[in-house]
């Protein structure tokens, strides 16, 4: 997810969008390719793909319901030290399931009301300090070309990595910066190449308008904390993308790193991982990334029982988010200094072949 994507480094694959291996995957087929999707039923998918409105607007309602009583519980408790732990929540609340909350109405996918979709994706994105129209185009390039070299803006690692930017990038160091960044920009009607890439023209003036109202609303938070001589307005507003975003990294980073580039089977270039209900909460169900990526047309909450429905064609889930990065770290490591390594995901007796990688 975009919200994450660390700093592009080029060195040693160029991973500048729409640069030479653009053209290298086009030759190769590998852009909008034909990705292989294990068989489910027509009937059984209908089923899947069928949205409703109670499960979504339950989940959206504690959601919010939660994040309105942990902010005024941190009005209430400020200049104390049980600030500490209700801004602690308060952040995980904002930032982290603000994030999966983005990803699932920016598909369009969990409410069967399109208008209860955009409205939450709006509000999801103005907490992640992240332009609606500019992710969603980006993001919908990461689906079409998952973790293809030169055209997915979403690789959340370059090749070999760059420790310091993983890791400062837990609290959101560099990517809330750039966000800010990327607000103002857009405000002035700047918009960088990338992201010329990504937005078609038409969409543009929506993008700089939104933008435009981000800032309004984070001046104005920057001018009660200054009339105020407080801090609180800002721990309310914009500083819990700082401080609220760690379990998002905990959780997404491993959704593709260390996993193969440039193929065309998502059981090898993504992950599921078994979450437990309160990280699953907070996730929208996206640990089941490979069945998400393999048919994103399924909303989070049938997530699980698509799983159970191709399970038999997949990689065996990781047992934890421990497991995963018990898996990436080590791979990681290699990759300084064999940036060609990769995890190969081993799939169980009598699931389809994968194609040959290298």
């Amino acid at each position: 997810m975009s919200i994450l994507n660390l700093t592009r480094i080029p060195s040693p694959r160029d991973y500048t969008l729409g640069g030479p291996e653009e053209a290298l995957a086009h030759q190769r087929g590998l852009i909008a390719g034909d990705w292989y999707r294990t068989p489910v039923p027509r009937k059984r998918m209908k089923e899947l793909m069928r949205r409703e409105d109670a499960a979504p607007l339950r989940d959206t309602a504690l959601w919010i319901g939660l994040l309105l009583l942990f902010g005024a519980l941190g009005i209430a408790t400020w200049g104390t030290l049980w600030a500490i732990p209700v801004f602690a929540v308060y952040g995980l609340l904002y930032a982290t399931a603000a994030d999966s909350r983005w990803h699932e109405m920016g598909h369009g996918t969990a409410f069967r009301t399109r208008w209860l979709n955009d409205v939450v994706f709006q509000f999801a994105s103005f907490l992640l300090i992240a332009n609606p129209v500019v992710t969603r185009w980006e993001h919908a390039i990461h689906h079409t070309d998952t973790i293809v070299v030169g055209r997915d803006p979403e690789i959340p690692a370059m090749r070999p990595p760059q420790l310091l930017l993983i890791l400062v990038n837990f609290f959101g160091i560099i990517a809330a910066p750039l966000n800010y960044w990327r607000m103002l920009r857009l405000s002035a009607g700047r918009f960088s190449r990338e992201e010329r890439y990504c937005v078609p023209e038409g969409e543009r003036p929506r993008a700089v308008r939104i933008a435009r109202i981000h800032l309004a609303v984070h001046l104005g938070a920057a001018t009660v904390a200054l009339a105020t001589w407080s801090l609180l307005p800002l721990m309310l507003i914009g500083l819990p993308r700082f401080y609220g975003i760690w379990l998002s990294f905990v959780m997404g980073v491993p959704q593709h790193i260390g996993l193969a580039e440039d193929v065309l089977d998502h059981r090898l270039n993504t992950r599921t991982i078994l979450m437990n209900p309160v990280f699953r909460f907070f996730y929208s169900n996206m640990n089941y990334h490979i069945e998400h990526h393999m048919f994103p047309m399924v909303p989070y909450y049938r997530l699980p029982a698509l799983h159970e429905e191709i399970r038999h064609d997949c990689p065996p889930p990781y047992p934890s988010v421990w497991a995963a990065w018990r898996e990436i770290i080590p791979c990681v490591l290699r990759q300084l200094k064999d940036p060609h390594h990769f995890v190969r995901p081993a799939l169980p007796p009598g699931a389809a072949p994968v194609a040959q990688i290298s």
